[in-house]
């Protein structure tokens, strides 16, 4: 705490990857994992053009690596040093940055997690985030129907995050099995399943050589594995490699994400579908946020029945199936990131 306060006798002009901050414009900060991602590089873009159309004073940081905690705590220190109104932020680490943010928050600070919830979510004033349970259940639906009745005998490998069962991890898990038709023991608990047609549960980092190594891990246990569920597009395409190996390409496999490349790889066949999610609208509707607190004091409020404020997603498949609606690549390839 005294480290804080001593912050808040600094000076509040401060440089920024080489800008100024300016005074007279109130300030929103956006502070992202990396700025290498395209993803977040796409937030910093929405970030950018709604700040500049509403005039406010964009300050943006990121981490120098995915898990960067130290430095996003430092950009937190720093932007309310600057005087500003609002910070949104995709923690590194959802529950070491909590501290810092409610010292923020005490300071009068809007703060809004985008994509990943803190931890409680209740540290944040609000979340803006994809539907991740959604985003899952559409591409297991999808599955589900494009298999038609060879679904009831599926062989499906679950290729997971981590084995830190984050929540985005979870949901998106999880919607996939929902989707497909899989009893959830506990919907919050990823892996307590007992379906016969799953194979098992593989971890990847979101890599695509972490997707190809689990796919060589799982293959010994079934080599009749026709159905991949990945939870990203990076993992999909490992995935791909390593059942291409063994003769597998007509394994179907679904993700999650809506990056360019992964739409390439719908367009390709690598992909059957992936759902997009939307980091750009994301930090615009953030900034909307943080404006609109500016001008009211009003913070933002829940969608309806979710405990974040849901920011959209998009079946992306160049084979559609009936019920579902989705969009063609050549659609995705306008909206990717």
């Amino acid at each position: 705490m005294n480290k804080f306060i001593t912050l808040l006798g600094v000076t509040s002009c401060l440089i920024v990857n080489g800008i100024v901050s300016a005074a007279d414009k109130p300030i929103v900060g956006l502070i992202t994992k990396t700025d290498t991602n395209p993803f977040f590089v796409k937030m910093q873009e929405g970030a950018k053009s709604k700040a500049d159309e509403l005039g406010l004073e964009l300050m943006t940081f990121s981490g120098n690596f995915d898990g960067d905690n130290q430095t996003q705590i430092q950009a937190v220190e720093n932007l309310v040093v600057s005087g500003a109104k609002g910070i949104l932020i995709t923690p590194s680490d959802p529950v070491a940055i909590v501290p810092v943010l409610e010292m923020a928050r005490s300071a009068g600070v809007l703060v809004i997690a985008l994509d990943t919830p803190l931890n409680p979510a209740s540290a944040a004033d609000a979340t803006f985030a994809t539907d991740n349970f959604t985003a899952g259940d559409l591409i297991g639906q999808w599955a589900k129907k494009q298999m038609g009745d060879g679904a009831s005998s599926a062989k499906i490998a679950l290729l997971d995050l981590n084995e830190n069962k984050i929540s985005v991890d979870v949901a998106r898990n999880q919607g996939f099995l929902n989707g497909f038709g899989i009893d959830l023991k506990d919907p919050k608990n990823m892996g307590d399943e007992d379906d016969p047609r799953i194979v098992g549960n593989e971890v990847t980092q979101g890599s695509q050589d972490g997707g190809r190594t689990a796919i060589e891990n799982l293959l010994p246990k079934d080599t009749g594995i026709n159905l991949v569920y990945t939870i990203n597009e990076p993992a999909a395409a490992g995935a791909y490699e390593a059942l291409s190996a063994f003769g597998k390409q007509d394994a179907l496999i679904v993700s999650v994400d809506g990056g360019c490349a992964g739409v390439e790889n719908v367009k390709a066949g690598v992909i059957g579908a992936t759902s997009m999610q939307f980091p750009l609208r994301m930090a615009s509707m953030g900034v909307e946020a943080v404006y609109e607190f500016i001008q009211s004091g009003k913070k933002p409020q829940n969608t309806a029945g979710l405990d974040f404020v849901n920011t959209g997603v998009e079946l992306i498949t160049d084979k559609p199936v009936d019920g579902i609606p989705s969009k063609s690549s050549a659609e995705g390839l306008t909206l990717c990131w």
